[in-house]
C-alpha cells in the first residue's frame, strides 16, 4: 500500500508538472503494481483522474484558464460518451481492455513528442462545425469509459482546433473536461465491479498532494526536457502494456489481468 501512495503522488506530480499525462498511468500501476484486475483497475483509476483534475482545473479557474462555456459544452458530451463507453466496456474482456490502453499510450506518447509543433498548428487553427465538436466530444468520452483515463492529450487540441479555445485556457478547460468525464464513466462502472474504498481514498488524496506539489514544482523545471522524459517513459510503458496483453489478439487467456480475484482488497483488515 505504501508503494501505491507513493506512486500516486508521483502520477499527481506529473500532472501538476505537465499539465496532463500522469493519469494514463493510473491503470498499469492498479494493474502490475498493486495486482488489481483489469475491470476493477480501470473502474477506480476514474475517480482518481477525475479528482485529480478538478483540484488543479480549479487552479487554473483561479488564474482564469478555463472557458466555462467550452467546457459545459464539451464536458457534457464527453460525459455521456464516457457513460456509454464504460457500459460497452462490459463486452469486452479484461485484457482487451488493456491492449487498447497500450494503444491509447504509444498515441499519447507520440502526441506528447511533438508538442511544441502541435501547439503551432493549433494556434493557427480555424473554429470546426459544430458537429465535429459534438462527434469529437462523444469520442474522447468513449475513450475514457472504455480504459479509464482522462484523455488530456486528446482533449486540448479538440479544444483549439474544434471549439476555437486560446490554447492556455485550453489546458484549463481539459481539466475540468476531464473531471466531468470521469464521473460519468466511474458512475457507468459502479455495479460492475467491486471498488476498494478505503485504498481508493488514500491513492486519490496521494495524487491531489503530487498535484498541489507539481503545480509549485513546475516553474523551476523545463516543460520541454520533462516532456520529452515522460513521453519516453510513456513509450516504454504503453509497449510494455501492450506486449502483456497481446494475447487477446487471439482470444487466448494468459490469467493475469482478466482474474476475478487479482486485486487485492485493502477494505479487509487482515490486508497485507
Amino acid at each position: 500500500m505504501l508503494v501505491g501512495l507513493a506512486l500516486a503522488t508521483l502520477i499527481g506530480l506529473s500532472l501538476g508538472m505537465l499539465g496532463g499525462g500522469g493519469s494514463i498511468l493510473t491503470v498499469p500501476v492498479f494493474v502490475y503494481v498493486l495486482r488489481f484486475g483489469a475491470k476493477q483497475a480501470i473502474a477506480m483509476s476514474l475517480p482518481v483522474v477525475g479528482v485529480t483534475s478538478l483540484v488543479g482545473a480549479l487552479g487554473h479557474w483561479r488564474a482564469g484558464n478555463v472557458e466555462p462555456r467550452a467546457a459545459l459544452l464539451f464536458g457534457a458530451l464527453a460525459m455521456s460518451g464516457a457513460f456509454a463507453g464504460a457500459r460497452l466496456a462490459t463486452l469486452l474482456t479484461g485484457s482487451q481492455q488493456l491492449l487498447l490502453l497500450g494503444l491509447v499510450m504509444l498515441v499519447a506518447a507520440a502526441s506528447m513528442f511533438r508538442r511544441r509543433r502541435q501547439a503551432e498548428d493549433l494556434e493557427r487553427a480555424r473554429r470546426a462545425s459544430p458537429w465535429i465538436v459534438g462527434m469529437a466530444g462523444i469520442g474522447v468520452g468513449i475513450v475514457t469509459g472504455v480504459v479509464g483515463i482522462g484523455g488530456g492529450f486528446l482533449i486540448v487540441p479538440a479544444l483549439v482546433v474544434l471549439a476555437g479555445v486560446p490554447m492556455k485556457q485550453a489546458v484549463g478547460t481539459s481539466l475540468l473536461v476531464i473531471a466531468m468525464n470521469s464521473a460519468a464513466g466511474f458512475a457507468g462502472y459502479l455495479g460492475q465491479v467491486s471498488i476498494s474504498w478505503p485504498f481508493l481514498a488514500g491513492f486519490t488524496a496521494a495524487a491531489v498532494v503530487g498535484i498541489l506539489a507539481g503545480t509549485h514544482l513546475v516553474r523551476y523545471v523545463s516543460a520541454d526536457a520533462l516532456r520529452r522524459a515522460f513521453a519516453v517513459f510513456l513509450l516504454v510503458t504503453g509497449g510494455l502494456v501492450f506486449y502483456q496483453s497481446r494475447h487477446a489478439l487471439t482470444g487466448h487467456s494468459a490469467g493475469g489481468p482478466d482474474a476475478p480475484h487479482a486485486g487485492i482488497d485493502y477494505s479487509k483488515e487482515s490486508a497485507p
